[in-house]
């Protein structure tokens, strides 16, 4: 039984391409980039060129790139490490459907005296930016919003948002570990100051990600020892996993037409034909303010956790939301902040595509589904007979 992966908002495959470039970095080219000897030298150069691959992927200087040891840790980076800069300062917002990362360091920060807001969304989960500008005053030190959420892919108007908080004088940082690769970045022209990325959500390996640094950007080290990353972030560097998100960069910038087109197309195929096989479904989020490759999709008095479970059977990989928060029999908090019925939200299957899916397994996903859905909702006892 062959996979067919539509999960890849919880991780992608490793390119190809990546691979390739990483493997002479494990046994032949394995020196230290902070030695002398030009054995250990040499990998200086292609740190450099993976810092060059990711910028011009973002549209930022390469001197503005941070590589870490994944989005967790850039998110962590970015809000304790903008908040050490500016102590006197003790408030800081976010939203109800940021990533755990984000919402568990934010909420860690109450238990060391910051008031912390947590910013509504509306039933297709969008913000009020009037809320936003109504909790802005003299004591924000920090705003927290991601780019685009993992589980409904809804876009939030990141560079507006951006705009509005830098020109009050306070850091406006985005967990855009799932927008990047998906949808075109041009930082140079967007007043975002930080913007946190991670390598295996766009065919890197896991244990690599990007913290983007607006020059001019005040942020104390989260990690400190030797001088690595411009004495940023210290740590001898992941080399294989900073070339191979570094390739993955590139790779991306060449695919984003692909994205937005051939994988949109495979979206809206597998999303308009369950919406209209399987009765009581419903899509979950803005239908045009989205990532071009992820549907959340419920299904009434049905537990998403049964419908994956049978999916499995047939080699099918989806996901009931955050892969950070599958060990919980909690219905998802984005659905919940965006007054998803009970009944939905505990049905919820999110498909994410890569540009690595095909029409086929589209279509071998439109077989199974309906069959599944129609069995479970003859078992369920909250469907009347």
């Amino acid at each position: 039984m062959e996979t067919v992966y539509f999960d890849n908002n919880a991780t992608t495959k490793v390119a190809e391409e990546v691979l390739e470039e990483m493997k002479p970095l494990f046994c032949d080219l394995y020196g230290n980039p902070s030695s002398m000897h030009t054995f250990g030298g040499q990998l200086g150069c292609k740190i450099r060129k993976a810092r060059e691959q990711a910028a011009t992927l973002l549209g930022c200087e390469p001197t503005e790139v941070i590589f870490t040891s994944g989005g967790t840790e850039s998110d962590n980076t970015a809000i304790k490490g903008s908040l050490a800069a500016v102590p006197n300062r003790r408030k800081v917002i976010t939203t109800r459907v940021e990533h755990p990362a984000v919402l568990a360091a934010c909420r860690d920060l109450e238990n060391h005296g910051y008031t912390v807001i947590e910013l509504s969304v509306d039933k297709e989960g969008r913000l009020d930016l009037a809320e936003l500008e109504d909790k802005l005053d003299d004591d924000t030190a920090l705003v927290t919003i991601m780019y685009a959420n993992n589980e409904t892919g809804v876009v939030f108007p990141v560079d507006k948002i951006a705009e509005v908080v830098t020109g009050r004088g306070i850091v406006f940082h985005t967990d855009a570990v799932q927008a990047v690769g998906k949808i075109p970045l041009n930082l140079a022209k967007s007043n975002i100051d930080l913007l946190s990325l991670s390598g295996h959500k766009l065919h890197a390996p896991k244990g690599v990600g990007i913290l983007y640094v607006r020059k001019g950007t005040r942020l104390a080290p989260f990690m400190v020892g030797g001088h690595q990353e411009a004495g940023r972030r210290a740590g001898t560097e992941n080399v294989p996993g900073i070339v191979g998100i570094g390739k993955a960069c590139e790779l991306a910038a060449q695919n984003l037409e692909e994205e937005n087109n051939k994988v949109k197309l495979l979206r809206d195929k597998l999303e308009n034909t369950l919406l209209q096989m399987c009765p009581g479904s419903r899509l979950n989020g803005d239908r045009e303010n989205r990532l071009p490759n992820t549907s959340n999709l419920s299904f009434e008095y049905i537990e998403g956790e049964a419908i994956l479970l049978m999916l499995d059977k047939f080699g099918i990989c989806a996901s009931s939301g955050s892969a950070c928060t599958s060990g919980s029999l909690e219905p998802s908090h984005v659905l919940r902040a965006m007054g998803v019925p009970f009944t939905s939200a505990h049905g919820s299957v999110r498909f994410s595509l890569s540009r690595y899916n095909t029409e086929a397994e589209v279509d071998y996903v439109i077989e199974k589904m309906p069959p599944i859905i129609n069995k479970l909702r003859e078992l369920s006892p909250f469907v009347t007979k």
